[in-house]
């Protein structure tokens, strides 16, 4: 990577970077598995990380999948959605990820834009719930593009909307595929997690409380 960059942006992901709502995705697909007679555990889980709802389905039901028409799958996917969204009701902007509130102050401080990335077809409703929806210049969702993670699709699109060239934006991802995705759109991937899970980014934090953005910026401007 070149490190002689001028940053203008950080994307960041929402489900484990600003805040976690993995057990609420478990605990529906669980349900949505459980209903359809298959086993479904917090290790397939981990799979799902960061993925579309469609390819969660598929993943979720592997071979299973060949008993599924079209239109029953997306019975199952809005099920699972219905499930997922009643459950949302209960986060707070006590549901932060320790460090998120600061870490986006740090990148406002800094006059970075800011944007999300994410999968998620929800995350408008995550971002109210949590009181910060009007904290970011651009949203990247899962209604933005047709192709998503580990496509740089999503990422390219927000870079686009804030008007500012990939080379120049930080993405900060939990989930392997999105780090795949920031390297394939040539941005700089920040993983947060396990190095066996996102070792293959250009920085990499075991928690959003550690990333240090100072060191990143400083890194980068040499």
């Amino acid at each position: 990577m070149d490190r002689s960059r001028e940053i203008g942006a950080v994307i960041l992901d929402l489900d484990g970077v600003i805040t976690d709502t993995a057990e609420y995705h478990f605990h529906a697909w669980q349900r949505v598995a459980e209903e359809e007679g298959i086993t479904f555990t917090r290790e397939d889980n981990e799979a799902l990380r960061g993925v579309s709802r469609r390819q969660s389905l598929e993943l979720l039901l592997g071979e299973h999948i060949e008993r599924y028409g079209e239109d029953t799958l997306e019975e199952i996917m809005d099920r699972k959605n219905r499930y997922y969204r009643n459950s949302l009701e209960q986060i707070t902007p006590a549901d932060f990820l320790e460090g998120a509130p600061a870490l986006l102050a740090a990148i406002r401080s800094r006059g970075l834009k800011m944007a999300i990335g994410s999968a998620s077809k929800n995350t408008r409703i995550v971002l109210q719930r949590l009181g910060i929806i009007e904290a970011f210049d651009v949203i990247a969702d899962g209604y933005s593009v047709e192709r998503t993670k580990p496509a740089p699709d999503l990422f390219l699109y927000a870079a686009e909307q804030m008007g500012v060239r990939p080379g120049q934006c930080i993405v900060i991802e939990d989930a392997a595929s999105g780090v795949t995705a920031a390297l394939a759109a040539e941005m700089v991937a920040v993983g947060v997690g396990p190095e066996e899970r996102v070792g293959h980014a250009h920085y990499r934090y075991d928690t959003i409380a550690a990333v240090d953005l100072d060191e990143i910026l400083d890194d980068l401007a040499q």
